[in-house]
């Protein structure tokens, strides 16, 4: 931990030195909260966020607030080793163009329905059974953003894949429709609370409070499904195009998981509360975690050391320094690109409009790392090879 701040009705924890005043103003919006609960975590890749600061966790007493769980309902990522040691250029390249041809991104979605048997429909009351149908033809895309599959050379010695999405427009609307319900619920039952800061909140034991509870925890489950439907095609193209070259097979290791965008039960500093992660990961003792990096940084696999003081958590990528418009206007397309060439990263920036992901619109994933380093222990890091960027 870097700083504590104590001017508010509770204390908030930083884990950086470089917190910009808007992200600061969030987390005191957080911290006076009246059913805050304990302190305030802020992680060290923090940055302002709608509502609630990326890279925060909150801690509440009977309450839940959609958007400190954001509009991304389960985003996060997921990663495998695989058993090759070492890719060419040329398959690299082949691989990519392939990825690009079986995964959609962006807006797109699938031109045919994709079976979603891990989930099953709930009650059809709720939004989620109302868009079960278009959720079907979302399923194993990317998505647009920050959202990616990226292709890595791993300190063990090791080829990795990774990808980074969400649960896509299903999480949107949920979080859209809960939200604007905690807004009117709030203003029949509140009042007097400051609609501005964009925290609007149900009771755990109303109604809509329940009901978004259950809807959250199926996007995070979809989100799931969405990531390992990516991973298994990512998969599929990799023994469509090395294993005639390599003549054995390629053998994969289990699926690393952990989400960054939700809320759940659990018991901290003796209490019960319900602790909301967003873009932030659960670091428990042993639990397997991800931090990426950016297209031209090294991402982690990590493992958590439990510190009670970040409510068992860690930042979940590198942070941005520049919001996507700064990004845009400011940084030098020529030189990002360089950046990427002279480490030999096969990447996706191509015009202006790619500089929102470019490696210099986000923090030093290195000094990222230090400041966190009572709450993860680095296991695996990855280098970067390809990457398809949403």
């Amino acid at each position: 931990m870097n700083k504590i701040i104590e001017t508010e009705r509770i204390p908030i924890k930083l884990w950086l030195d470089d917190i910009d005043d808007k992200t600061l103003q969030q987390a005191k919006n957080l911290a006076n909260l009246p059913f805050a609960f304990h302190h305030i975590a802020i992680m060290a890749d923090a940055h302002v966020g709608y509502g609630m600061p990326i890279g925060g966790v909150l801690a509440t007493k009977g309450m839940i607030i959609p958007n400190a769980v954001g509009v991304d309902i389960g985003c996060g990522m997921c990663a495998v080793r695989t058993s090759l040691t070492q890719i060419d250029k040329e398959n690299l390249k082949k691989i990519l163009g392939q990825i690009r041809t079986v995964i959609p991104v962006g807006f797109a979605h699938q031109r045919k329905k994709q079976a979603l048997s891990e989930l099953s429909k709930i009650d059809s009351n709720t939004l989620v059974s109302k868009e079960y149908e278009h959720a079907q033809y979302q399923v194993g895309t990317l998505g647009g953003g920050n959202h990616f599959i990226e292709i890595q050379k791993g300190s063990d010695g090791f080829i990795w894949i990774m990808v980074h999405s969400g649960s896509r427009n299903l999480g949107k609307k949920v979080a859209d429709h809960y939200n604007r319900l905690a807004i009117e619920f709030d203003k029949n039952h509140f009042p007097n609370f400051d609609k501005k800061i964009q925290l609007a909140f149900l009771p755990i034991d109303s109604a809509e409070g329940q009901k978004y509870l259950k809807e959250m925890q199926y996007c995070v489950d979809f989100s799931l499904a969405n990531k390992k439907l990516i991973i298994n095609r990512v998969m599929d193209i990799f023994k469509q195009f090395l294993i005639p070259k390599f003549t054995n097979k390629i053998d994969f290791g289990e699926i690393i998981n952990i989400a960054h965008n939700y809320a759940s039960f659990e018991n901290h500093f003796g209490k019960d509360v319900i602790v909301h992660r967003k873009g932030a990961t659960k670091a428990s003792v042993n639990t397997i975690g991800i931090i990426p990096g950016s297209q031209g940084s090294n991402s982690f696999i990590v493992q958590g050391l439990g510190n009670p003081e970040s409510f068992e958590s860690c930042s979940h990528g590198a942070g941005r320094k520049l919001g996507r418009e700064q990004a845009k206007k400011t940084l030098n397309l020529t030189e990002e690109i360089k950046k990427l060439e002279n480490l030999g990263v096969l990447h996706t920036i191509r015009g202006v409009r790619d500089l929102e992901e470019a490696a210099g619109a986000y923090k030093d994933i290195d000094i990222v790392m230090q400041n966190q380093k009572d709450l993860v222990k680095i296991l695996v890091e990855l280098t970067p090879l390809a990457v398809v960027i949403g």
